[in-house]
């Protein structure tokens, strides 16, 4: 059944290469033999790989805390899954296959805890000022779903991403490769929480991309878990609990929880957040699919993932009438996912008191 449709104004003001709702996309013929797990799209493959696609991120380094934006060039068919207990969220009922608006225009990732929700309305602002939206009588409406982490424990508590943030974060994006690390909704993250605050290290944001069947497949990871960060191709640990407050040796989280180690207070102070896009044509049943297959990323790359104090929530975006295999994609988002989680770490840098990967 062909996907429903929306029709969206523009203003002479909408970005260049933005494409109403009825301008053809491109269509590309996929393999059977290709194979799921794939290759990276380019050197530095990143999320803004999928066509249509682009990011930007507004940075407080005094503060420390940040948000990112994912743009949509056309709306986009989106899913969300969710895992943890510790999920702070907005926007998932435009995600509902039963709600009446087909489509988002884009997604959030901040942090500030729930106060970073607050950015959702300057992202908002950006898009109606551009007549970008869902068309409403006179006006459009926006529809930009969100998700935020928290980092209230590493820089001033007082600074959240504000409006202003968001609709910066929104004027900034572009369809480079988003900056990576210590930036954006990445900038107050930090990982390997067994201990609280005191043993942790740097997290952050990270992107990676591949290919299924002919379809671009990118993932965009704010990384701040309770767990540690592995490589996900041979296993190593790459950042997370230390051994001491000022130790540089890691002890292996899940190791040490296996062995009776408790979590120090039932604190949610911990969430990894991200979105995949890709060119292939999905419905929203379809996106929520390939967001579930996306999250065994998470258990390649963190360890341990989706504990009671996370709050791990993923959503996907298609944007494109690629045809693929519904599996083959889901194996590619996991493997998009599970790298721009090791590159988030690998790309941070440190704070007083908070190494980074790179220090070790």
């Amino acid at each position: 059944m062909p996907r429903a449709r929306r029709r969206r104004s523009r203003s002479p003001g909408a970005w260049p290469g933005a494409r109403s709702r009825s301008a053809p996309r491109s269509r590309r013929a996929g393999s059977a033999r290709a194979r799921c797990r794939g290759s990276p799209v380019s050197a530095s493959g990143s999320i803004t790989d999928v066509p249509g696609i682009r990011v930007g991120h507004v940075t407080d380094h005094v503060g420390l805390t940040g948000c990112t934006v994912v743009l949509c060039d056309a709306p986009a068919v989106g899913g969300v899954t969710l895992r943890g207990w510790a999920n702070a969220v907005h926007g998932l009922e435009f995600l509902d296959p039963r709600h009446i608006v087909p489509g988002v225009d884009g997604a959030l990732l901040a942090g500030g805890s729930a106060y970073g929700l607050e950015a959702v309305w300057g992202v908002m602002r950006f898009l109606e000022g551009r007549g970008i939206g869902f068309r409403a009588g006179p006006t459009v409406v926006p529809h930009v779903a969100a998700a935020i982490l928290f980092d209230l424990n590493v820089g001033d508590m007082r600074a959240r991403p504000t409006r202003e943030m968001g609709y910066a974060a929104a004027a900034n994006a572009t369809p480079a490769a988003p900056g990576e690390g210590s930036v954006g909704a990445g900038t107050g993250a930090t990982v390997g929480k067994l201990h609280r605050i005191e043993r942790a290290m740097r997290g952050g944001i990270g992107s990676a991309s591949t290919r299924a069947e002919g379809a671009v497949v990118g993932a965009l990871v704010a990384v701040n878990a309770v767990g540690d960060v592995r490589d996900p191709d041979t296993g190593a640990l790459l950042a997370g609990a230390r051994d001491a407050p000022d130790g540089r040796r890691l002890i292996d989280t899940a190791r040490a929880l296996r062995s009776g180690a408790r979590l120090a207070g039932f604190a949610p102070e911990n969430t990894t957040i991200g979105v995949i896009a890709t060119d292939a044509r999905l419905s929203k049943a379809e996106t929520v699919k390939v967001a579930e297959l996306g999250m065994t990323g998470f258990a390649r790359a963190l360890s341990p993932p989706h504990t009671a104090v996370d709050g791990d929530t993923l959503f996907t975006l298609s944007v494109g009438d690629v045809r693929a295999d519904l599996t083959a994609l889901g194996l590619a988002a996991a493997e998009a996912v599970a790298r721009a989680i090791a590159r988030a770490v690998l790309a941070a840098t440190s704070l007083p008191g908070i190494p980074a990967a790179r220090d070790l």
